[in-house]
């Protein structure tokens, strides 16, 4: 049984009731806005972060309407993010495909998003959660504060993890936190099982953005976006932040600053992804990706054995060995 088989197994029902509700969610009478949806529609991914959700509900008791709704709710803002995202970092491709922005304009693209980001609500709504709703909220304010985070960083001339790994919590990890947390609420369990889903879901969401930081260090037509994509958006990410700080090289520090001010040329990109990779830097994110898998098995270590733990730690294997 291939890993994503396993990981789908105990929810292979709901999660088509997922597909279903989330298709039904996008249709719209506005022909712009329906092409636009229907170009999104047809680029989903692997569903990590619903599949997170089913799951982690599934843990805890029976999969019900609003966890539906609460899957469907953090799926269209994250879709919304990713919109909206593409049109801040000027970028043309999400995924080795067109963004929106590169197929229609930013206008529409902004406007498209604004419509999930309102659908989302309706979902949240739907719960009949206040605090899943709240949750959903949270999770707004969150993504856009990193997403400022991260823009305020590139004008800082410090190679900082610690103000990466803040972004992380904000974005990615928040995310994933958001996942578990509303997939605990929406079963009815307690405070102290919910701080244990959304500790799951962080850590998870840490090895997720991390892996993803890595990809930027290799040239693979799978990962869908190019080498150095982060450092032409002037962002410096985990491997390059360890070696910049560990070496201390003048002339790597110099093309570092480029970077994050935009000036940097394709060759000195190249130079510093070369630089990192040659003095330890991939192998120490690894090492600190590694880490946090370890915090997350070691919490699902605590579960009794059963198919959904088998399927949550086989989650968190493919977080971490996947290859795009």
């Amino acid at each position: 049984m291939d890993s994503i088989t396993c990981i789908k197994k105990p929810i292979t029902t709901e999660l088509e009731d997922f597909r279903d509700l989330f298709d039904s969610s996008l249709s719209s009478s506005n022909a712009l806005l329906d092409s636009v949806i229907a170009y999104i529609r047809q680029r989903n991914g692997k569903m990590m972060r619903p599949i997170l959700v089913l799951l982690v509900a599934r843990l805890y008791g029976e999969i019900r309407p609003s966890t539906l709704h609460a899957a469907v709710s953090l799926e269209l803002l994250h879709t919304a993010s990713l919109v909206h995202d593409d049109v801040v970092d000027e970028s043309t491709e999400r995924r080795g495909q067109l963004s929106v922005n590169a197929v229609f304009n930013n206008k529409v693209s902004v406007l498209a998003g604004d419509y999930l980001l309102a659908t989302r609500l309706v979902h949240a709504g739907l719960t009949k959660s206040h605090d899943i709703i709240q949750v959903v909220s949270l999770l707004g304010q969150d993504l856009a504060e990193g997403e400022l985070l991260q823009l305020s960083n590139v004008s800082n001339h410090n190679f900082s993890e610690k103000v990466y790994f803040d972004v992380i919590r904000k974005k990615t990890a928040a995310l994933f936190a958001a996942c578990t947390k509303a997939a605990a609420y929406s079963v009815g369990v307690g405070e102290e099982d919910t701080e244990f889903a959304r500790l799951l879901g962080e850590y998870i969401g840490i090895c997720f953005q991390i892996k993803d930081d890595i990809f930027d260090y290799f040239d693979s037509k799978e990962i869908g976006k190019p080498t150095g994509n982060d450092m032409l958006e002037g962002k410096l990410t985990l491997p390059a932040l360890y070696v910049l700080n560990a070496t201390q090289d003048a002339r790597i520090h110099e093309i570092a600053f480029k970077i994050k001010e935009g000036t940097a040329s394709m060759e000195e990109i190249a130079c510093l992804i070369a630089f990192t990779k040659e003095n330890g830097g991939i192998e120490y994110a690894i090492q600190i990706m590694n880490a946090y898998k370890k915090k997350a098995l070691d919490l699902l270590s605590i579960l009794p054995d059963s198919e959904v733990r088998v399927a949550l730690e086989t989650y968190l294997d493919y977080v971490v060995d996947r290859e795009k």
